[in-house]
């Protein structure tokens, strides 16, 4: 049976040992992004992920297949944010920006929608 040097090991004792403190790095990475919204709830900052989803569920019915929450900055100002996927019926997929703090959608883009339509919309004219 061939032997393995002790500098090859050595190497895959260190590879190891970098794997598995980047994974740690990323479970508490994680951990803190809970945290934060968990904070931002009890704060009221945002609004339960259930009533986001009944709101979101009367204008866009559907199942939800994906939910992130982040925090945002656009134009010097940050906020919360869900990020939804919402599958509907005939199997078209929906992704909805969803103020975290009123419900309010604020992007909606689906089949056949590109991130330019978005902004027309969003600022009620032909892209300035």
């Amino acid at each position: 049976m061939k032997q393995f040097s002790s500098h090859w090991k050595c190497e895959v004792f260190a590879a190891m040992c970098a794997a598995s403190l980047a994974l740690g790095c990323g479970a508490a990475v994680a951990s803190d992004d809970h945290d934060r919204a968990r904070q931002a709830l009890e704060a009221g900052e945002v609004l339960p992920l259930r009533t986001i989803l009944e709101r979101v569920d009367r204008e866009y019915p559907g199942q939800v297949v994906d939910v992130e929450l982040e925090r945002e900055r656009e134009n010097s100002q940050e906020r919360w944010v869900y990020k939804l996927k919402v599958l509907r019926s005939g199997g078209s997929l929906v992704k909805l920006k969803v103020d975290a703090r009123d419900g309010t959608v604020i992007g909606k883009r689906g089949p056949g929608e590109h991130k330019r339509d978005q902004q027309k919309t969003r600022h009620g004219g032909e892209g300035n």
